[in-house]
């Protein structure tokens, strides 16, 4: 029977980005197997038609699926805003009714108002992402929902993706539109800060020392890893079908070389089994 096959956990995103939220998740949950796949040959997702977004999405997910997963992390905020909410109640019961999709944006989404609740007093909220994520506006449709008295700006950084996909992260150019992209929200005086994109943690230092001490950063990995292990914990039928030989295994659409010497600094240990496919 289907149900009693052990099975993997699958992580999906644009590029590298996505395997700062496998980092954390591994340091939490060690003993799973997981399968990644960044889609870095089409990357970045950010500057890409809605639509466009949705059949990616529907190919790495396929692909994810039919190479064991039962479970995927869309380690993507582009893809969660943009794409999840109709692949979960649209896509995914008609072609796989047994199987989960989760996204990024609702456990941040859920840590933030949680934080804002308890000092009321600090209610300016500033968010930044890919074109996409921020011109879809689920961050602040998904807070607002949660916590209404938050004030929300927002900007989109379309820049940042490839630079850090470039390891573009320690030069002077990135630092410089990194500051152009935050100066107005820091001259809003925020006091928290939602890194919309799981790229953006690669920069976490040199945000911090932009916005300054006085405001809170929201980057994905932590909380998103959080969320996964109280998921599991709520859906032990699904907890117990997840094989734990601490196996990993990579899949790029890219040169697999690149994404080894890129992908290691963002996972912080070796790759060692990656293969390049084609989700076309």
């Amino acid at each position: 029977m289907l149900n009693n096959l052990k099975t993997m956990i699958g992580v999906f995103d644009s590029g590298f980005g996505g395997l700062t939220i496998l980092r954390s998740i591994i340091s939490r949950l060690p003993e799973n197997d997981y399968v990644y796949l960044g889609d870095s040959a089409r990357a970045p997702y950010g500057n890409k038609s809605p639509e466009l977004i949705y059949k990616y999405t529907q190919e790495a997910v396929d692909f994810l699926f039919k190479k064991g997963c039962e479970l995927v992390i869309v380690a993507c905020n582009t893809v969660s805003a943009e794409a999840l909410r109709k692949i979960q109640q649209e896509w995914l019961p008609e072609k796989y009714p047994n199987k989960r999709i989760l996204g990024v944006i609702i456990p941040i989404a859920e840590v933030v108002a949680e934080t804002a609740k308890l000092a009321p007093q600090k209610n300016r909220l500033g968010i930044i992402g890919t074109r996409s994520t921020i011109s879809s506006g689920a961050y602040d449709l998904e807070i607002k929902k949660l916590y209404s008295d938050l004030e929300i700006f927002s900007a989109s950084c379309p820049l940042l993706v490839p630079l850090v996909e470039e390891g573009w992260i320690k030069r002077k150019e990135t630092k410089m539109i990194l500051k152009y992209y935050l100066r107005p929200l820091k001259e809003k005086k925020i006091n928290y800060l939602i890194l919309g994109c799981t790229h953006y943690p690669a920069l976490v230092k040199e945000i911090k020392n932009v916005m300054g001490k006085r405001c809170q950063i929201f980057d994905s990995p932590k909380f998103v890893a959080e969320k996964l292990v109280d998921y599991l914990s709520r859906h032990p039928e699904i907890e117990k079908n997840i094989s734990k030989n601490k196996k990993r295994v990579f899949y790029t659409t890219d040169d697999a070389g690149r994404f080894r010497e890129f992908g290691e600094k963002f996972l912080g240990q070796k790759i060692t089994e990656i293969e390049r496919i084609s989700l076309q």
